[in-house]
């Protein structure tokens, strides 16, 4: 009988663990997904830039400055998605973001380009894109926030350390890189 007992009490004890390392593995999957859809979104950013500076380029002449530190800023988020950290990525895109925002001010001081239907289509993809980017880099927060706050309480905290689970960082946004990067190109001049 009292085999028994100890047996029913292990076999809980044994589901508990089992039901805390489960819960935990999906969330830390729901992470990697969610990180999945914010690196599939900012891939198609990096896809539209280069046809967004080939559609100015003839245009803006004495704004080369302009177009490098976009193609740079590019280059750099490129890099910071295939080998560095979250942190290092979002930098990295936040610096994209200020570019962009550089190239469409400039945009404005030629109406060609207002005027343009190809520049017209690339700057509503690249606004959607941002959008998407935001949502998904939302997700990604609020699933690291689910999972940051499952290993921390107890009796999970315990576990988490046993089993490798460690925090994750949060992919951040500066304050003026909330925000897609806007620009009226309407024939109004």
């Amino acid at each position: 009988m009292e085999w028994i007992i100890l047996l029913i009490v292990v076999g809980v004890i044994v589901a508990f663990v089992i039901g805390i390392y489960n819960s935990l593995v999906q969330k830390r999957n729901r992470i990697e997904e969610a990180l999945g859809q914010i690196q599939v979104q900012l891939k198609r950013r990096h896809d539209l830039i280069p046809n967004l500076i080939n559609a100015v380029k003839g245009y803006m002449q004495f704004e080369q400055n302009v177009l490098t530190q976009v193609t740079e800023a590019r280059a750099n988020a490129v890099a910071a998605g295939a080998q560095g950290s979250v942190a290092q990525q979002s930098q990295a895109e936040n610096m994209l973001t200020g570019a962009l925002r550089s190239l469409f001010a400039v945009v404005e001081n030629y109406p060609e380009l207002k005027a343009n239907q190809n520049v017209l289509s690339l700057q509503e993809e690249l606004t959607t894109t941002e959008n998407q980017i935001s949502f998904s880099r939302q997700h990604y927060n609020a699933s690291v926030l689910d999972y940051n706050n499952s290993i921390q309480v107890f009796p999970n905290n315990l576990l988490a350390g046993m089993f490798g689970f460690t925090q994750r960082e949060f992919f951040e946004a500066e304050i003026e890189a909330a925000t897609p990067p806007t620009v009226d190109l309407s024939l109004s001049s």
